[in-house]
């Protein structure tokens, strides 16, 4: 199969054709994507020995008067060139076309650089991460194992605060995991190095974060929101309470005059965002009326509220 065949095109194709089909057959063909399929990797490396040669003006030329071959090695008709593996062209020592020691072709004495293609594709410079087309060939970095997936179920407090997790792996392995700025219900933490074994290194274990639910706390962003129940008489006369908070109580002080609704600010006791800037515990006040209160009922039949209290509505 000649070098346009690799690609797909036909000869004559332009510039535009050659890097199109390449970077087409590129995301097919990567190692990275086809990590069980070695046949893959063998073609890659034929399609980036192909679009090495074909994009190339100089190589390109050269090849379609028959001068190299499909490997970018002079053809001639000795075989192995000429005495002391020189070039069958009179190149200098040393300049393209020339055959370097131990054998092999050296295309004009330099590297490809393909990152423009890989730019934004594979997320590197590179095929493979590592893998390049070089001399006389294609180097493709063995597939590591596979990565294994965990589930794992943290207590609403300890995501709020960060606490360190132990995470099982299987076969009795244990490992401290430390829980990540902005975790929430859903998160993924890739624990390097810990997944299956394979050729080239072990896989990965990505761990799911689920966040419990807790009976009373609610989590808003990066926020904590808790309903707080107060009696009317330290809604009325105001009083310091303590407050549940995901790090432990905190004394609270409670205005004199709060209604139902009011809320309420604890500085940095919600969750820690991504930026590293902790969020806050807003505490909604629930005035309690008691039920068959005799001095209460006693005390409100003397007694009216001053102003309309549902002015605001219209009604």
């Amino acid at each position: 199969m000649d070098l346009y065949q690799q690609l797909g095109l036909k000869r004559g194709a332009s510039e535009a054709e050659i890097k199109k089909a390449y970077r087409s057959l590129a995301k097919q063909l990567h190692p990275d994507r086809n990590k069980d399929n070695p046949k893959a990797a063998d073609r890659f490396g034929k399609v980036t020995q192909a679009y090495d040669i074909l994009s190339d003006k100089d190589k390109r030329a050269r090849y379609d008067r028959g001068e190299i071959d499909e490997e970018g090695n002079p053809r001639s008709p000795f075989g192995a060139g000429f005495g002391g593996g020189g070039s069958p062209f009179g190149s200098r020592p040393g300049g393209a076309g020339q055959r370097p020691p131990g054998g092999g072709f050296d295309p004009g004495g330099m590297d490809p650089d393909l990152s423009d293609l890989f730019e934004g594709l594979f997320g590197g410079g590179g095929p493979a991460g590592g893998a390049s087309a070089r001399r006389g060939g294609f180097r493709s970095r063995p597939p590591k194992g596979a990565d294994l997936a965990f589930r794992l179920t943290v207590p609403f407090e300890d995501a709020a605060r960060r606490e360190p997790q132990r995470v099982k792996l299987g076969a009795g392995k244990t490992i401290d995991m430390k829980l990540p700025a902005g975790v929430e219900d859903g998160t993924k933490i890739r624990l390097a190095g810990q997944g299956q074994e394979g050729p080239g290194g072990k896989g990965d274990a990505i761990v799911t974060i689920h966040v419990r639910k807790h009976p009373f706390f609610e989590r808003d962003g990066h926020h904590i929101r808790l309903d707080l129940p107060v009696t009317i008489k330290e809604a009325v006369e105001g009083a310091k309470v303590r407050v549940p908070t995901v790090d432990g109580p905190v004394r609270m002080t409670i205005p004199k005059g709060s209604s139902s609704g009011t809320t309420l600010r604890l500085k940095e006791k919600g969750f820690t965002a991504k930026n590293g800037v902790r969020g806050d515990q807003l505490v909604r006040l629930e005035v309690q009326v008691p039920k068959d209160d005799p001095a209460l009922q006693k005390f409100v039949e003397n007694w009216d509220a001053p102003g309309d209290v549902r002015a605001k509505l219209g009604v």
